[in-house]
C-alpha cells in the first residue's frame, strides 16, 4: 500500500461529469502539480484548471481533497470531477501516472478502506452489490448493510459464541473454582438460540435471494401455446420468433425486463413434449433446467386447445415443485373459441388472457410475489460467500452438541472455535485474544 493509486470512478462512454480518484501517500503532491495550486483545503470543493507535465491546459474542473483518516480508504484522497467524455478523464489518470502514481487494480480503493479499518467486509460487499442492484428494496437492504446492520449482526452471534467459549474453557483450566453448577445446561440453551436465529436468517435469505441477484421467470408451456407471445409481450417487442408451427422454439431465449421495482430475468423454454429429434430433446432438458433454476415459474395453457398429455405434463412438473417455488398459471388466447376447461386448473387459480392483448393482470401477479417481501425485518445475507459461511457456523454448532453431552469439553470449545471463525469471516477476522477478554472479563478468577 506504499503506492498512490489512480482510477476513473464513473462509467465508461459519454456523460456530463467525470470522476477521477486518487488515493495514497502523493495524492496531495499530485494534484497540486496537476493544478498548480500551493494549497487545497481539506473537504472543499476548489473550482480549478487541471494542466499536464507541459502545462497544456487539460480541463477545468473541481478538486476535492479529502485528507487522512477522514476519507473513503483512510488515506489522503483526491477526486477531480471533470467534465465527462472518453478523453479528458484519461488524460487525468495519464497524467496522475506521469507524476508518480499507479493504475489502481480492480476493488483496490474498497481493499484499502477495509484494511485501513474504514470498511468491514460486510460493508465492502454491500457496496459492491449496491453498484449491480437489480431492484429498489436490494438498494434498501443494502444500503442499510453499508451503514453497519450485517455487521451488528454479526458481532451479536460472535459476542454470544465467545461468551459460551469463555464458559468452557472455564471450566476445563478452572474446575476448582466456585462456578456456576448449571454451566452446562446455560451453553446449551445459548447454543439453541444462536443455531435458531442463524437457521432463520439462512431460511430467510435463501427465500429472499431474488432481491440481489435479480428474479429468474422461468415460462414453459407445450409447443405453440403462446410462450414467444408472452416474453415479447412482456418486453415490448419482438425478441422470440413466434410462429404456428409448433416447437419453433428450440432453445431457451433470456432477455432482462423491469416489473414494477424489480428487475428480472425472464426465460422462455422450448416446448414440453415428447422429443422427436435430439435438438428437440435437448431444448425440454433445458426447460427443465430453467424450471429448477427458477425463482417464479409462469405455467401456460392454450384456451383454443383441449388438455391433452403435454399439458398434464405441464400439471405434473406444477405438483412435483410447487412446494418449493411459486407458479403463476396463465390460461392464453381467450380471444380465440374456448375450448380448454380451465377446472382442470382450478386448485392454482389461473389467470385468463391474451399474450397478444392486455398483460397487465400477469405484471400485477408477478409483482405481488417479489413485493411479498418488502417490509420483511429478517436480517439478510447477500452473497454466496456469507450463506457458505452461515452454513458451516450452523455445522459446527450442531458437531459440538455430542462432546457438550459427553462432557468432552476440549472437542466441544474446538468446535466452538471454528463456530466463530465462520462467522465471524463474514465481517472481521477473529482473534484469539477475544475469548481471553471475554473469559477473564466475566468471571473473577484472578487470585
Amino acid at each position: 500500500m506504499n503506492h498512490t493509486i489512480v482510477a476513473i470512478a464513473t462509467a465508461h462512454g459519454v456523460g456530463s461529469v467525470g470522476i477521477v480518484r486518487l488515493s495514497g501517500k502523493d495524492a496531495l503532491p499530485i494534484a497540486l502539480k496537476l493544478s498548480k495550486k500551493q494549497t487545497l483545503t481539506p473537504r472543499y470543493a476548489t473550482l480549478t484548471p487541471l494542466y499536464t507535465h507541459d502545462e497544456t491546459l487539460i480541463d477545468e474542473a473541481l478538486v476535492i481533497y479529502f485528507q487522512n483518516p477522514k476519507s473513503f480508504t483512510g488515506e489522503d484522497v483526491v477526486e477531480f470531477q471533470c467534465h465527462g467524455g472518453m478523453i479528458v478523464a484519461h488524460t487525468i489518470v495519464k497524467e496522475c501516472i506521469d507524476f508518480g502514481a499507479r493504475l489502481a487494480n480492480p476493488g483496490e480503493f474498497s481493499k484499502r478502506a477495509f484494511l485501513n479499518g474504514r470498511l468491514d467486509l460486510t460493508q465492502a460487499e454491500a457496496i459492491a452489490s449496491l453498484i449491480e442492484a437489480s431492484s429498489v428494496d436490494a438498494a434498501k437492504i443494502l444500503a442499510r448493510q453499508m451503514k453497519g446492520e450485517l455487521r451488528g449482526y454479526i458481532e451479536s452471534i460472535r459476542d454470544a459464541l465467545l461468551e459460551i467459549l469463555a464458559y468452557s474453557e472455564v471450566v476445563i483450566d478452572y474446575a476448582e473454582e466456585d462456578l456456576p453448577p448449571d454451566v452446562v445446561e446455560q451453553i446449551f440453551i445459548k447454543l439453541e438460540k444462536i443455531k435458531l436465529e442463524l437457521s432463520k436468517t439462512l431460511e430467510s435469505s435463501k427465500r429472499r435471494s431474488g432481491l440481489m441477484q435479480g428474479y429468474r421467470v422461468a415460462i414453459i408451456g407445450k409447443p405453440n401455446v403462446g410462450k414467444s407471445s408472452l416474453l415479447n409481450s412482456l418486453l415490448d417487442y419482438e425478441r422470440a420468433i413466434v410462429s404456428e408451427i409448433a416447437g419453433t422454439t428450440r432453445d431457451t431465449i433470456e432477455e432482462q425486463v423491469r416489473i414494477g421495482t424489480h428487475l428480472i430475468r425472464l426465460v422462455d423454454t422450448a416446448g414440453i413434449r415428447n422429443a422427436s429429434d435430439e435438438i428437440e430433446r435437448i431444448g425440454i432438458e433445458r426447460s427443465i433446467e430453467a424450471i429448477e433454476g427458477a425463482d417464479i415459474v409462469i405455467a401456460l395453457f392454450d384456451s383454443s386447445r383441449a388438455m391433452d398429455s403435454e399439458d398434464e405434463a405441464i400439471i405434473d412438473l406444477i405438483k412435483q415443485y410447487a412446494a418449493v417455488k411459486p407458479f403463476i398459471c396463465i390460461v392464453n388466447k381467450v380471444d380465440l373459441p374456448r375450448v380448454f376447461e380451465v377446472k382442470h386448473l382450478t386448485h392454482y387459480s389461473p389467470i385468463e388472457l391474451s399474450c397478444k392483448g392486455d398483460t397487465s393482470v400477469l405484471i400485477s401477479a408477478l409483482s405481488e410475489l417479489m413485493d411479498v417481501d418488502n417490509n420483511a425485518t429478517e436480517m439478510m445475507l447477500i452473497s454466496q460467500r456469507q450463506i457458505g459461511a452461515t452454513v458451516e457456523t450452523v455445522h459446527s454448532i450442531d458437531e459440538s452438541y455430542e462432546p457438550l453431552r459427553d462432557g468432552e469439553l476440549e472437542f466441544f470449545s474446538f468446535h466452538i472455535n471454528q463456530a466463530i471463525r465462520h462467522i465471524s469471516s463474514i465481517s472481521r477476522p477473529y482473534e484469539l485474544d477475544e475469548m481471553f477478554d471475554k473469559m477473564f472479563g466475566q468471571f473473577c478468577l484472578g487470585k
